[in-house]
């Protein structure tokens, strides 16, 4: 069991560290276009200082909190450690990543930030270990309302969105590829890290009972 656990924070420390390089790369070749909650917490960084890494921690640990009274239940350790330590990693990798002064490097960084995102959440979705902020507060609003998860999601996107372009976020051609591709993408990594997951645990398994 201890194993286990430790395989499964593996992957969910593991895939937090891709998002945020992922999410780091898209919003150094911003010219294209970041993300719809990325653009909302580049607007509140544009706005009011502090660092994007620090936005989306204040604003995961609102939603966190709202979620948190909503349903009368503290969230899992795993939701917690989901906004505190994603915002850690983006705002690591903002200082490490080099600048880009080209449309071309702006692209690259684009597409391979995109698929990086796409893995690193079905990397730490696997681990099943709770999920993020953003994604509870959906989660909240399904439940209590019986929408379906895509109109709420796409809601809530469209939404952040519009708050963060008005607060003078990067938005272009790039947001609305990633508000499209990155559930396809998704799609296709989770159910590979799930069985990557399942593999190596009962690869372990199977090494237990040798012994």
């Amino acid at each position: 069991m201890r194993k286990e656990w430790i395989l499964r924070w593996s992957f969910f420390v593991f895939g937090l560290i891709i998002l945020a390089f992922g999410i780091a790369l898209t919003i150094e070749g911003k010219v294209v276009g970041i993300g719809p909650w990325d653009v909302f917490h580049y607007g509140m960084f544009l706005k009011l200082g502090l660092t994007i890494g620090s936005w989306s921690i204040i604003i995961g640990f609102l939603l966190l909190t709202f979620a948190s009274i909503a349903t009368k239940k503290l969230p899992k350790i795993g939701a917690f450690l989901n906004m505190l330590l994603l915002g850690l990693f983006i705002d690591f990798f903002m200082w490490l990543l080099p600048s880009i002064n080209s449309l071309i490097g702006a692209i690259f960084y684009f597409i391979l930030g995109v698929v990086l995102i796409g893995y690193g959440i079905g990397i730490y979705v696997s681990a099943d270990l709770g999920s993020g902020p953003r994604d509870s507060i959906m989660i909240l609003i399904v439940d209590k309302t019986g929408w379906s998860i895509q109109w709420v999601r796409n809601g809530m996107e469209v939404l952040v969105l519009i708050l963060g372009w008005a607060l003078g976020g990067p938005v272009g051609i790039g947001t609305v590829i990633i508000a499209f591709l990155l559930g396809p993408i998704v799609g296709f990594s989770l159910p590979q890290c799930k069985t990557l997951l399942k593999y190596m645990l009962e690869k372990k398994e199977h090494k237990k009972l040798a012994a």
